[in-house]
């Protein structure tokens, strides 16, 4: 298993079922390859550095998890097809094996 970082964010007008829809899907995800959440943080909003979509503001969360490296393809998949989801990035951290 190895150290990744997940950061994502959503529009904050999302309703908060919609959100925790999302977050569900992210953690089975990450549980259906075998892997570990070790940490989950909500940044809350900020502002964007430019318009996204039509947003000025996001409401960000980052994932502290341990994974098998074949499973993060799924992982990014199942990221880029949520429509809750306005962009991700996932950081391998070789600081953390």
């Amino acid at each position: 298993m190895k150290a990744y970082e997940l950061l994502f964010f959503v529009s904050p007008s999302l309703d908060e079922d919609s959100r925790a829809a999302a977050m569900k899907r992210i953690e089975s995800t990450i549980a259906e390859g075998e892997g570990s959440i070790d940490n989950t943080e909500d940044w809350g909003k900020r502002k964007l550095a430019y318009e996204i979509n039509g947003l000025s503001e996001a409401d960000y969360t980052l994932i502290d998890f341990h994974a098998d490296p074949a499973s993060i393809a799924e992982l990014d998949r199942v990221l880029r097809i949520t429509d809750a989801v306005v962009r991700h990035m996932i950081i391998g951290r070789y600081d953390r094996d």
